[in-house]
């Protein structure tokens, strides 16, 4: 191929703008500019909103999803995913930039250097097409950390709420410091904070198409102007400064850098696969292709972007495709609409802020919260598997306790356990045949599947290496050891094995000698071409004997049946 064409593929690859504008509709445009405007509608005071959870100012929220969004549109796979703002990822934010800086101006510069920070590890594992990792927190685990997130957002918004101090700590300092402090609450401000979350709670299910936090905002914004609510204890935004952001030049300082680091692989790690799940959503939904290490990339951009226009990080969110998939967005047209106005919000509507109540955004926040607890899905996973439950039990226990970090830490580190469990103890099992037909089954599910006296059918569970032959051959001789009468003859149904590593491979031909000094003669069938090469480099084709590899059970079955007489 040459150079150019390969530099053309490059930027077609690397910029999937490329390949979808050019097929864009001309009747999608209206169906788009609707979407965008649908977006705004709910970004703009969910943005402000959420830079409560970050721990900056609500103006950082908007400087925030103008460049995320641009940026996203350019490098993105989704049709639809919406990048911006997300609660679980920003109370990590929060958390780890708590631990560096103290509130102000620092506070603030270093929340948009993490936004850097962060956007530079997305990069870089796409470049090294590492979009596999997320695969390995389990949907349990994930599911455990938003509960627990959820829980702990909210309790960290009730102060706010009811215009009460609050406190740093874990959930249950949280929980005693309001109740001892709810004496102190106004009534202003517990009205206003309580009527902004239940017109919240009620606009979504009976308006779902109604844009419920802007509508609350404005009503709120304009009702505390006029009613003069903030002399009377409700806190409000103040002035909101007007204009395009400024350039921020962020920390290069190394020992703040390695002391943000953790949190950012974290914020990478959930984000993107709160990110992916979104993207595949839309796509099942809508149609199209989603390329996860491009993914990874499109995210880097959006986040530095973000940081050095003065924002937060930024991640998909499911609530906000969700919002784009309703309004019947076609393309990434609708977030490139969306962030047009979002920039015209910023240079002329940012006055009209400054009446904002602080207990209305603290609404928004629970409500987006309540939103995504689905307390029904851990009882549904209480009756299907009580292992996956106490993983979800556990991460939830742990970000009460011990923080959101290590909640997730340990989220990590379960799933991590949990996969090297399943693939060190594959599940064996005893073959028998269903009547009238050639197909194997366990014995153990299916009592009608017969067995042949002295042959043992045994299927072996999965991958073969170091850390499972040892399982598989404890497996196998339990069942030696059970059968009457004694075994002659065992066949190894390797049909699920994909793998085998040298380890095992030494291990099988110990154990087929061991076999073979009691009379016990072995069959494989069904083994892979790979597994086969590597069995033939080990030498144990040559101990077993070629002429006993099988294609199918049903003709090692026949061959034993065949000997058997003769034996």
């Amino acid at each position: 191929m040459p150079i150019s064409a390969k530099v053309a593929s490059l930027v077609h690859r690397s910029l999937p703008i490329l390949s979808w504008i050019p097929a864009y509709r001309r009747e999608w445009l209206v169906s788009d500019v609707f979407a965008g405007l649908a977006l705004w509608a709910v970004m703009v005071p969910e943005g402000m909103a959420y830079a409560g959870i970050v721990g900056v100012p609500p103006i950082m929220g908007l400087y925030t999803i103008v460049p995320a969004l641009i940026a996203y549109a350019l490098l993105g796979t989704s049709r639809q995913l919406v990048v911006g703002p997300d609660t679980a990822t920003g109370l990590i934010s929060a958390l780890t930039v708590g631990a560096v800086a103290v509130q102000g101006a620092a506070y603030n510069a270093l929340t948009s250097t993490l936004a850097i920070l962060i956007g530079f590890f997305f990069l870089l594992f796409g470049a090294m097409r590492m979009g596999w990792v997320a695969a390995f927190v389990s949907t349990p685990v994930m599911r455990g950390f938003i509960e627990g997130l959820v829980y702990v957002t909210i309790i960290g918004q009730v102060p706010h709420l009811i215009g009460i101090e609050g406190v740093s700590g874990n959930f249950f300092t949280k929980v005693w410091n309001v109740l001892q402090h709810l004496s102190d609450a106004s009534f202003a401000p517990v009205l206003t904070g309580l009527l902004s979350l239940a017109a919240m709670q009620l606009l979504r299910p009976f308006a779902p198409r109604v844009p419920a936090a802007l509508i609350v905002m404005i009503v709120a914004t304009a009702s505390i102007g006029l009613l003069g609510g903030e002399a009377a204890g409700v806190h409000v935004a103040g002035h909101v400064p007007s204009g395009l952001p400024h350039l921020v030049v962020p920390s290069f300082d190394i020992a703040i850098l390695q002391a943000l680091a953790p949190g950012a692989l974290a914020i990478v790690l959930v984000g993107y696969a709160e990110s992916l799940g979104a993207a595949k959503a839309a796509a099942i939904e809508s149609g199209g292709d989603i390329d996860p290490n491009q993914e990874l990339v499109a995210l880097g951009p959006a986040n530095i972007a973000s940081g050095l226009f003065g924002g937060f990080l930024v991640v998909g969110s499911l609530s906000k495709t969700s919002v784009a998939i309703a309004a019947d967005a076609r393309s990434q047209v609708a977030n490139l609409v969306a962030a047009v106005f979002c920039l015209l919000t910023l240079i002329f509507l940012t006055p009209l802020f400054r009446n904002m109540p602080e207990p209305t955004l603290a609404a928004i926040v629970i409500a987006a919260m309540l939103h995504l607890t689905k307390p029904h899905y851990l009882r549904e996973l209480f009756v299907r598997s009580r292992w996956s439950f106490m993983n979800a039990v556990i991460v939830i226990g742990a970000e009460l306790t011990l923080g959101v970090m290590h909640g997730i830490a340990l989220g990590v580190v379960l799933s991590l356990l949990v996969l090297i469990y399943v693939t060190s103890h594959p599940q064996g099992a005893v073959l028998g045949q269903l009547p009238g037909t050639e197909a194997y089954r366990d014995v153990r599910r299916h009592p009608e599947a017969g067995t042949f006296p002295g042959l043992l059918i045994w299927r072996v569970g999965g991958d073969l290496f170091f850390a499972s032959v040892g399982q598989m051959e404890a497996g196998l001789r339990s069942s030696l050891a059970e059968i009457r009468p004694p075994i002659k003859h065992v066949l190894l149904d390797m049909g699920s094995v994909n793998f085998i590593d040298v380890s095992a491979c030494d291990e099988l031909i110990t154990f087929i000698k061991q076999l073979q000094s009691r009379d016990v003669t072995i069959a494989f069938a069904r083994v892979r071409d790979t597994v086969r090469q590597d069995m033939q480099l080990a030498k144990i084709e040559s101990v077993v004997g070629l002429a006993d590899f099988y294609e199918r059970v049903t003709d090692g079955v026949s061959a034993w049946q065949r000997q058997e007489p003769r034996s």
